[in-house]
């Protein structure tokens, strides 16, 4: 045993300064640069909301807007039409709540049609959804149940056939509305009318609120880092460049820029971000409106969020490579504007946060402890990753105590996002896969109250636990990984890293054996 602990020492020992210390140095240049990269632009969208919040005007005070109301002599015709449209698969838990919210919608009931495009492959699912719909619909309402033949384009490919039907022709603005989504009766009252007396504002984004955002510690996570995209992303777009990914639901569109720009396209699961892109290559503006809130449910079981994590990171990487030539060559949008496209919206935001989490402090700074020749500056593996991770929180100050455990787990995720950016810009196989987010409304809920009030049963078969269902391997592979480089770390190395290695295995443990987010009872 000796002999062969001797034998790869020699080994390593050969290979370690010709081979291993350049390329490992090397490593650390690049994911140094890419922290840098990170760094000026959560510093430059920290500057800019400060100075938005302390100095900008609020969007009624930009843009021209008054309250749509009833003309004694023309009645409704004041209001435009408007179309609502909601999605939907297999979505048993939720369609109650999005059809009845869109149908207490206050808006002249002459003046709205709702359409619910029911994409479910369960045949009961479709009967329930189509009762509820036929119900509203004796009550007055205008609301069309829509299937289809085929889920050709899935999401995209049903929001583009509904707005093919006659009914439809006459309405100017379309809203869009995830099956889990409910608005307060006054949304279109106030998005609509920053639409109608300003021309050149082609999409009006709200920002989601969370009902289950406490439901467990996945949803605490996932809350922290969507109230930053939406507090600032979303509003410094808004604010210097009028545009921003749209987020796919609670957003009203003018179907004339829809149009204008080619319409839905499914050549990526970002369908949105794509139409978006193209709009605001034709020269449209968007606004975000912070102050309109739609309540949401986030996917509290990590099945559900670790689908959609991949779609949200593969689609936008496959958008660049597909739009990125598009962009530079376009000729309506100014070459800032452009910068500001390819840079910041897709490159760093959308590729680098996603690689140098994981590459730097999953991979090469742990790694960095085997070779003690390779030295990482303090600033850029403690220093500008803490102040990153400050401007991080900004979204949910509620939740700053978290703040620790979230990096951590971002930094388990980075592993999947940067698997999924990589699928995405390669257009490999998984590029276009679409898998529907699960949504569980009260169910969960209801089943625990339900599994309370059953009596157990003697003779009844023990429950069997399912480990396949919930191990992840990976994540298991990275925990032993960093484990050896931690136990390393603390007998022979000088970094102290060890502490936050250690906490990193946990994390990865946690995560390998399944044991975040929801558990849903059988």
């Amino acid at each position: 045993m000796a002999d062969l602990r001797m034998q790869f020492g020699i080994q390593w020992d050969l290979i370690k300064t010709p081979l291993i210390v350049p390329l490992l140095q090397l490593a650390v240049y690049i994911c140094l640069a890419m922290t840098l990269m990170l760094f000026i632009e959560r510093l430059y969208m920290g500057v800019v909301i400060i100075l938005i919040k302390l100095f900008w005007k609020k969007p009624e005070q930009r843009y021209k807007w008054q309250p749509i109301d009833e003309d004694t002599e023309s009645g409704n015709s004041s209001f435009p039409m408007v179309l609502i449209q909601i999605p939907m698969f297999n979505e048993k838990e939720v369609y109650k709540i999005s059809i009845g919210a869109a149908c207490n919608l206050s808006w002249p009931a002459d003046r709205l049609v709702i359409q619910v495009l029911d994409d479910s492959t369960d045949v009961n699912i479709k009967d329930l959804i189509e009762k509820e719909c036929r119900r509203w619909a004796n009550k007055g309402v205008k609301i069309w149940y829509q299937i289809r033949e085929s889920r050709g384009g899935y999401k995209a490919g049903a929001l583009k056939e509904g707005l093919t039907h006659d009914y439809v022709k006459n309405c100017k603005y379309v809203t869009i509305f995830d099956a889990d989504f409910r608005p307060e009766p006054d949304f279109l009252r106030r998005a609509i009318p920053f639409l109608e007396f300003n021309p050149k504002i082609a999409l009006v984004q709200a920002r989601w609120r969370f009902v289950n955002s406490d439901e467990c510690l996945l949803t605490r996570m996932q809350e922290m880092s969507l109230d930053y995209h939406f507090t600032v992303e979303q509003e410094v777009g808004s604010a210097t460049h009028a545009f921003f990914g749209f987020n796919g639901t609670g957003g009203v569109w003018r179907i004339a820029a829809i149009n204008e720009a080619g319409g839905w396209k499914d050549r990526t699961t970002v369908e949105d971000m794509d139409l978006a892109v193209r709009a605001g290559l034709k020269g449209w503006k968007f606004l975000y409106l912070g102050d309109i809130q739609v309540n949401s449910e986030l996917p509290s079981t990590f099945k559900a969020f670790r689908f959609q994590q991949h779609r949200w990171s593969c689609g936008p990487a496959n958008l660049f490579r597909k739009m990125v030539l598009e962009i530079i060559r376009n000729k309506k949008v100014t070459f800032w504007k452009k910068v500001y496209v390819i840079y910041s919206f897709f490159f760093v935001r959308k590729i680098i946060a996603h690689m140098v989490t994981f590459f730097f402090f999953c991979i090469v700074l742990p790694v960095t402890i085997l070779v003690p020749e390779v030295k990482v500056p303090t600033w850029g593996a403690i220093y500008i990753p803490c102040i990153i991770t400050t401007l991080n929180s900004v979204g949910t100050p509620r939740s700053i105590h978290l703040l620790f455990y979230w990096i951590l787990f971002e930094n388990v995720m980075s592993l999947h996002r940067t698997k999924a950016t990589f699928i995405g810009l390669l257009d490999a196989k998984r590029s276009n896969e679409w898998v529907v987010t699960e949504k569980l409304g009260d169910s969960v809920k209801n089943k625990k109250s339900n599994l309370k009030q059953i009596k157990p049963d003697p003779i009844s078969k023990p429950f069997k636990f399912n480990l396949s269902n919930r191990i992840h391997l990976t994540e298991l592979g990275f925990a032993v990984f960093l484990f050896f480089i931690g136990c390393y770390d603390f007998m022979y190395g000088n970094h102290r890293y060890f502490v936050y290695i250690f906490l990193q295995v946990v994390t990865f443990l946690i995560v390998g054996f399944g044991y975040v987010g929801t558990v849903v009872p059988s």
